[in-house]
């Protein structure tokens, strides 16, 4: 069991992104960007430079990373697709980007029109003048476990991809069970095909709840060596591709299982609660972290 975690906050971006109604205000995305920085939390994924038409609510990128507080502390990255994503977010200051790959081929068409193998090539040149630009670059695999198109994904082919991504310059791979299906058992036999290619310490684990397994999940992995966990804050989030999908594991519960475990995560969990509440709030939208919750109603 790692010592110390490092917690991957996603919730401006793959929290936020899909929202609905009209795109949040920069002020707001900025705003909880600082807030999450202020609780302790120093990976924060606040962008993504990806084509309005697919994504509108990540349309003012740009103008939100020039609003929010910089601190020397926190790593600040960006989702940046293509070169035009990755130019714009290099103009920006971004300290780290993301490329992601898919397990399957349906999902790949469904998230990028393109197969797995042309995905990866055009990440490619993206990570080259990242890595030259003096970025760090970091790897995302979907649908790790089960795809909602083709139903259960080869461990082997997980491997392939994340290989791949390591291969490029990423200096982690986090893995998505991006519909939330995955139970422990399963999630350890998609870690061990992955460990052959991958340093577990380059590895990081990215567990959404919509069957409610997520926490039994980052249990197995903290078990297994993984010491970085992608999550939400207040469980924000979802999958358009994935119906049903529920966000990420929420921020809040996660700190709550690490500190309960004597795991240093550096977040102030109290701090990290009143965010939470405020984002829902705001959104008018339910809480979806349980410890926030009885946190704030305590």
């Amino acid at each position: 069991m790692p010592k110390h975690v490092k917690i991957v906050e996603v919730g401006p971006r793959d929290g936020l992104q899909n929202e609905p109604g009209s795109m949040l205000s920069a002020s707001v995305k900025a705003n909880l960007v600082d807030q999450l920085a202020a609780a302790g939390l120093t990976h924060i994924e606040a962008a993504a430079f990806v084509h309005p038409k697919w994504v509108p609510q990540m349309a003012n990128s740009a103008e939100v990373l020039s609003r929010i507080t910089r601190h020397s502390h926190v790593c600040y990255s960006a989702l940046t697709p293509n070169m035009q994503g990755l130019e714009r977010a290099i103009a920006t200051g971004i300290d780290e980007i993301a490329v992601f790959g898919a397990a399957s081929e349906s999902f790949s068409q469904r998230n990028t029109n393109c197969s797995i193998e042309q995905s990866l090539a055009r990440f490619e040149p993206v990570a080259k003048t990242a890595l030259d630009a003096g970025l760090k670059v970091r790897g995302y695999v979907s649908v790790v476990v089960d795809c909602p198109y083709e139903g259960a994904v080869k461990p082997e082919v997980v491997a392939s991809v994340a290989d791949q991504l390591l291969q490029m310059g990423c200096y982690e791979i986090s893995l998505g069970d991006t519909i939330g299906t995955a139970t422990p058992a399963r999630m350890l036999a998609m870690l061990d095909a992955v460990q052959r290619f991958v340093p577990v310490a380059q590895l990081a684990g990215h567990c959404h709840d919509t069957y409610g397994q997520a926490l039994v999940n980052v249990m197995a992995l903290l078990q297994a060596g993984i010491s970085t966990f992608d999550s939400s804050v207040a469980g924000l989030g979802g999958c358009p591709y994935a119906q049903g999908a529920s966000g990420n594991v929420a921020t809040e519960d996660l700190v709550y299982l690490l500190h309960g475990l004597g795991i240093h995560t550096g977040v102030q969990l109290d701090r990290l609660v009143r965010v939470g509440q405020n984002i829902s709030d705001l959104l008018g939208r339910p809480n979806g972290a349980k410890a926030g919750i009885a946190l704030s109603n305590g």
